[in-house]
């Protein structure tokens, strides 16, 4: 199995879980007298099945994250330049956004408010991550497809 199929299997049982969950959560209490629409054991067991499956992938697809290496760099290394590129664009986003409001005067004697960062300068900074981040995205995506999960 390619470690891409192993991601998507992955974001699969999370979502399988959350659905699981709630269809438990929905049939643990009835009315006396009737029956709950599915039986919450039978449920109970999909649920256990699919957070096991979750478990070994978690730890296949970490184990080989740590040992594959691109480009001098191991996968979870990658990942974690990737994350940390995305928090600072979207910091860099959040500061440009503010310094970029426009404010008025109706009178000449009202407090004039300016931006205090070169905003044209960060844009430029962020439009540069933003691509950096595009590239090691490709990168990532390129490596999940090109390797196998470490078993």
């Amino acid at each position: 199995m390619k470690l891409a199929e192993a991601l998507q299997e992955r974001a699969d049982l999370n979502r399988r879980i959350e659905q699981l969950s709630s269809r438990l959560n929905s049939n643990v209490l009835v009315q006396e007298g009737e029956e709950t629409l599915e039986i919450p054991e039978d449920l109970r067991r999909e649920l256990d099945l699919a957070v096991e499956r979750l478990e070994y992938l978690i730890a296949r697809i970490n184990l080989t994250n740590a040992q594959v290496a691109v480009d001098g760099h191991t996968l979870t290394e990658l990942i974690a330049q990737r994350d940390a590129l995305m928090l600072r664009i979207r910091l860099y986003r959040s500061a440009v956004a503010s310094a970029s409001q426009s404010t008025y005067r109706a009178r000449g004697s009202e407090i004039r408010i300016k931006a205090a960062i070169p905003v044209k300068d960060w844009q430029c900074q962020v439009d540069a991550m933003a691509k950096q981040l595009r590239l090691l995205d490709n990168t990532l995506q390129e490596s999940n497809w090109r390797t196998e999960l470490i078993e």
